[in-house]
């Protein structure tokens, strides 16, 4: 019997179950980083666990650290305390290949995890003695792209961004209000040098936290409650950097056949919990092997030596060639055909990614939007080539039976996706002056997602719907479109069409792109008129 702490850590019964370990002093190493810190990281999920610690556990067993990361969260603390606690930070990593075996191995490089919580003086005490020290080089973050926003749907400030503002840095609440007055406790304790690097899956992520981070920075001097000096430290990047990063990496739910292997290997304790926010989280990471981390090399304070890792999908390079990389997965090559398989696959009952593979009209779609449509105005980055980079994950990754992605899952938070996913593309055709009348898989995409928003399935049965940031908004807006009379959704889509903040922009603003507003609610339309609506969509659009 194996049990995922430090008291069984370095047992010979890891080898029988064919578990790597770690090849460094734990105990060492932990010491010496709650001493002097260099990294921590905001967003203790799974791609955290089972990507970016994993790298940091590489340059430990290679000699090329000494110290570990410090997890933190921002919104689901009951991560640390019933999945990093009850492990002494371990995880157990688990590598899903294609041909269905396993790769397991148990990371150890999480020194510490800390709330970061302005209510609880404990922890909120170390978080400020964590971000005073000078050793601290960075601060990374995977709290996903809603994690970053402070604007509502109409571009106002949010009411928990909102509430910071005017009560200023003492007990902040949303999660860019804790990273600004963390920062600003670094200001005003020798004002070290320092990196906040975003590595989350979202277009210009550097930007859309520095951005978030200005914005409160520049309201609490505008009340009273920071001073001048620190806004401008924020604004130089000699100083305080925002590094731009793409990030790739499929990391599902946990699944019951991988804990049923372990299981049966002799490793006990591996049951998933649900958090009271919803999190379904367990002591392993399951997830592919292939994966990819592009970072802009902006770090004033120093970084790891990633470029020392060899086979593990790191590339340090400038902002310009993160943002083509980035463009070319989250607009093209990926993150658009993952979000189209999930409203689809939710609408046709589908419980598995791997399983809408097979469907041959899905396929055909995916294809569509990616060879098609995204590849004609994506920019080739030259570390990763676009056309091998959608082939390995039209032909290898997204059909990987073995990896447990749903579509339920990847359907979370499609609002905040969808003006890159395909907003960027069609804004790439419309600075172009390109017509995109011959669109069919972006039209389908959007209209599906809209079509999604009834929650009732192909058979017109209620279907629960992923959680979203503007989910009540957007189904208000659809709250008139009858299921089985089309002739109600006429005219209902123009305000979300022509809405900026959704699509990345107003559908109705170029003559390149208002026909496409026409084929997105003539689909819709269809969609929505009965039983069997969405397959014969389908069938019709990619005969």
């Amino acid at each position: 019997m194996l049990e995922l702490n430090k008291r069984f850590l370095f047992s010979e019964s890891w080898k029988d179950a064919k578990v790597s370990l770690p090849s460094f002093n734990v105990d060492e190493v932990n010491k010496k980083t709650f001493e002097a810190p260099e990294w921590l990281h905001f967003g203790a999920g799974n791609i955290f666990r089972g990507f970016i610690a994993v790298l940091q556990q590489r340059l430990l067993n290679e000699g090329l650290a000494d110290k570990g990361i410090i997890a933190s969260d921002t919104f689901d603390y009951e991560i640390l305390d019933k999945i990093y606690a009850p492990h002494d930070n371990l995880s157990l990593l688990v590598l899903m290949k294609a041909d269905g075996s396993l790769e397991k191995e148990i990371v150890a490089s999480v020194s510490e995890a800390v709330h970061a919580d302005s209510s609880d003086f404990s922890s909120w005490e170390r978080m400020k003695t964590i971000f005073r020290s000078s050793s601290l080089k960075m601060v990374s973050f995977t709290i996903t792209e809603k994690g970053y926003s402070i604007t509502n749907m109409d571009g106002s400030i949010n009411k928990l961004a909102s509430a910071d503002m005017q009560s200023g840095p003492a007990h902040p609440v949303h999660a860019m209000s804790i990273v600004t007055a963390l920062a600003y406790e670094r200001f005003c304790n020798g004002a070290y040098p320092i990196a906040f690097v975003s590595m989350d899956n979202c277009s210009h992520n550097g930007e859309k936290l520095s951005n978030s981070v200005y914005a409160i920075a520049e309201a609490w001097f505008r009340n009273g409650f920071v001073s001048k000096d620190f806004v401008e430290w924020l604004h130089d990047e000699k100083k305080v950097a925002f590094p731009w990063s793409m990030i790739d990496k499929i990391t599902p739910r946990p699944a019951a056949a991988v804990q049923k292997q372990l299981e049966e290997a002799g490793i006990v304790g591996m049951d998933p919990i649900t958090t009271s926010k919803g999190t379904f989280i367990a002591p392993f990471v399951n997830s592919e092997k292939p994966q990819y981390l592009v970072i802009e090399d902006s770090f004033p304070a120093g970084r790891p030596a990633f470029e020392k890792l060899k086979d593990c999908g790191v590339y340090i390079t400038d902002r310009d060639t993160v943002n083509r990389t980035e463009q070319m997965k989250v607009t093209t090559c990926l993150n658009p055909l993952h979000t189209a398989l999930a409203v689809y696959g939710c609408l046709l009952g589908y419980k598995s990614i791997a399983e809408e593979m097979k469907n041959p009209l899905l396929v055909k779609l995916i294809k569509k939007i990616g060879y098609d449509e995204g590849l004609p105005v994506v920019v080739n980055p030259g570390i990763l080539n676009p056309l091998d980079f959608i082939n390995e994950v039209v032909e290898e990754r997204v059909p990987n039976p073995y990896i447990p992605d749903t579509p339920q899952r990847i359907a979370t938070d499609t609002s905040q996706k969808i003006p890159v996913r395909y907003g960027e593309t069609i804004k790439a055709y419309i600075k172009a002056e390109k017509n995109i009348d011959f669109m069919i898989g972006i039209p389908l995409a959007i209209a599906g997602w809209l079509r999604y928003l009834i929650a009732l399935d192909d058979d017109g049965a209620e279907m629960a719907l992923s959680s979203d940031p503007m989910l009540n908004e957007l189904k208000s807006s659809l709250k008139d479109v009858v299921f089985g009379k089309p002739e109600t959704a006429k005219g209902v889509l123009k305000p979300l069409l022509s809405n900026p903040v959704i699509f990345g922009v107003d559908l109705y603003s170029s003559p390149y792109s208002v026909r496409l507003t026409d084929k997105i609610e003539e689909i819709f339309c269809k969609l929505i008129s009965g039983v069997g609506s969405v397959k014969a969509v389908l069938e019709e659009y990619l005969k």
